[in-house]
């Protein structure tokens, strides 16, 4: 075998010792010196991403000719079974007339607007670029002018989008990006980074003012670990990575990120930092601004970098800070060195009825108080409990039916709960084994003192991978007349209840006087907990056919509910970021001084707005669309 030199060299002696591997379950040792290596390169994924709708493309829900529903491929934990009862639920739910018969269909790709050109700078990228790495393709350069609102996805099936990028490029390093921004730059063009285009607040979209070229650097060539330093437990990734790239590839070492937005099969690494991310396991690894040591950014003013990493520093105002959150406004960001964790020595899901969510709620705030809380708690309103039953497979067998009917018989009788009230929670623990003993017994404990009743591990496993499967359902409500979307907020713990209730009257009473078909949807559910409060994160929708402009009425229903959320004390966004959705709120959070600040930090760093995203109202006002007026 070739003598392997430098980081490699000690890969197998270091990952041993920092993981404590063989060593018959002993403590790990700290190796010194230079602990870093190299881990070797992944192969290049082969699935297929749709470009028209949420996920892969081999995976959509399709309402079959008996009113069954399936979600096709192989993927989930739901994929292709019959789901009877699904497109039932919506219709009652919805007072529409949802079925296999009732079909929105889709006119992918709409009309695209042609690309603008400029043949030198395309000649100036050519010089150190290879020709897969550059691309005008109308479909392709359509997928990186939006992200995944209901009202994006919506237009490239049934109407259009005014303006998306004029070419797309795919670097494979950091040397890569800092040449395309100069070349961009001498050139007078307009660049705006491309993740995994997951996000829900318009940030992809151009304004229609943007008279420039406009480069969509979509970064996931980008996607290489560069180095692992299993003693202090970092890494340095490069920012294209996705998070399902990033969950597999760690694991080969016994290492994770920990970080898990729904998202997390799509979005990337940059993508996380850009919008100042948050995940599902939260309660243990932290949001992104806690996961990020240091990072690299190519800015029109150089690159943003340091020599080293601390656990902890004073050192002035770092420029790091401003990109999380930073949406794309002030440059690339290229790689990113982050914090790692042991996969945990167990993981193990559970589960709990509750009378109500009220009572739910209380249960939450309990178990912040003890110190036990799990990596991820998530209590769901009854919608949603009913949601997650409709999801499930026909019941075949007698003994299937009388567990289901016994199961029934124990929470509506035997405990008196009420089954339009009743709430449900999922949990997930990781951890030592003496943690997770501890987190089970301390919640269980804390569930039953509040009326809670356990619901299973397999229930709560169920509940927590559905997170995944159910995303492509707002495209599958988009085929049958009905639209939706998510949003969410933080707020305190003493104002949580009467935020949900004040939303859930706001938009039924809006519903009503828009004169919308049927009736509104609306459910929620409680996520991440923190000591100061919790999140709520919200679905909304209704039936469209009939309907003039359903985006622009759900626009508007969605716009009501913020005000409303703003107006009880919640945040304007806990984890989604701001865009350009929710622009005109920020002089509801900031001051005018605050927001100032911001924008003559862009104009000092980037004062020709190469970085022309123009999002979180960083360039004063924009508009989208011809009729609109910009704001």
């Amino acid at each position: 075998m070739a003598d392997k030199s430098g980081p490699s060299r000690r890969l197998d002696k270091v990952v041993l010792n920092a993981t404590g591997g063989q060593n018959g379950g002993q403590s790990a040792s700290a190796s010194s010196g230079d602990t870093r290596f190299t881990p070797p390169v992944a192969p290049e994924s082969t699935e297929v991403e749709s470009l028209e709708g949420w996920g892969f493309a081999d995976t959509r829900f399709v309402v079959q000719p008996d009113g069954s529903t399936v979600l096709t491929g192989t993927r989930y934990n739901i994929s292709n079974v019959a789901l009877p009862d699904l497109m039932p639920w919506f219709a009652a739910k919805l007072a529409s007339p949802l079925s296999y018969e009732n079909r929105n269909e889709p006119h992918y790709p709409p009309q695209i607007p042609e690309a603008k050109k400029n043949e030198q700078l395309v000649a100036a990228l050519r010089e150190f670029l290879e020709d897969e790495q550059l691309t005008d393709d109308p479909k392709e350069r359509l997928r990186r002018g939006h992200g995944h609102t209901g009202g994006e996805i919506w237009a490239i099936r049934y109407t259009k989008l005014d303006r998306v990028p004029d070419l797309v490029v795919f670097p494979r390093s950091h040397e890569e990006v800092v040449r395309l921004v100069e070349v961009a730059m001498k050139h007078g063009a307009c660049v705006i980074p491309f993740g995994g285009g997951t996000n829900v607040t318009e940030a992809l979209r151009i304004p229609l003012s943007e008279a420039r070229l406009v480069i969509a650097v979509d970064m996931r060539q980008m996607n290489r670990i560069l180095w692992i330093d299993p003693v202090n437990r970092m890494a340095c990734i490069e920012a294209g990575a996705t998070g399902r790239h990033l969950m597999s590839e760690l694991a080969k070492f016994g290492l994770t990120m920990g970080h898990e937005p729904d998202s997390l099969e799509f979005s990337t690494l940059g993508g996380w930092i850009a919008t100042n991310a948050s995940g599902m396991k939260k309660n243990r690894y932290g949001n992104i601004e806690d996961l990020v040591l240091d990072m690299q950014v190519v800015t029109a003013q150089g690159i943003v970098e340091r020599p080293r990493q601390a656990p902890r520093e004073s050192v002035g105002v770092n420029p790091r800070q401003y990109m999380f959150g930073s949406e794309g406004n002030f440059g690339i960001i290229t790689t990113a060195v982050v914090k790692l964790f042991p996969v945990p020595e167990v993981q193990r899901y559970g589960s709990v009825l509750f009378p109500d969510l009220k009572t739910g709620l209380s249960f939450l705030y309990e178990l912040q108080k003890s110190g036990a809380v799990p990596a991820s708690v998530r209590v769901m309103d009854n919608t949603q409990f009913h949601f997650g039953q409709a999801l499930k497979p026909a019941k075949h067998g007698l003994a299937a039916k009388l567990k289901s009917e016994v199961e029934k018989m124990v929470v509506t009788k035997l405990k008196g709960y009420d089954p339009y009230k009743l709430a449900v929670a999922t949990v997930v623990f990781e951890g030592s084994r003496e943690e997770v003993a501890f987190q089970e017994k301390t919640l269980y404990r804390i569930a039953a003192e509040h009326g809670g009743m356990k619901g299973g591990g397999a229930n709560g496993e169920r509940g927590y991978q559905l997170t995944f499967g159910i995303a492509y359902i707002r495209d599958l409500t988009f085929e049958h007349w009905a639209i939706a979307e998510s949003f969410e907020t933080s707020v305190p713990w003493s104002l949580a209840m009467e935020l949900y209730e004040r939303v859930q009257r706001r938009v039924e009473k809006e519903h009503a006087a828009m004169k919308l078909p049927g009736k509104v949807f609306f459910t929620g559910r409680l996520t991440q907990v923190y000591q100061t409060g919790v999140v709520i994160y919200f679905y909304l929708g209704f039936y469209a056919k009939g309907v003039k402009d359903p985006v622009g009425a759900y626009a508007a229903l969605e716009h009501a509910a913020r005000e409303e959320i703003l107006a009880a004390g919640g945040s304007l966004s806990h984890h989604h970021g701001i865009g350009k959705i929710r622009r005109d709120f920020l002089p509801e959070v900031y001051s005018e001084g605050a927001l100032a600040l911001n924008r003559k930090v862009k104009a000092a760093i980037d004062p020709d707005n190469v970085f022309g995203a123009s999002n979180s109202g960083i360039n004063g006002p924009i508009a989208l669309t011809p009729d609109e007026e910009a704001h």
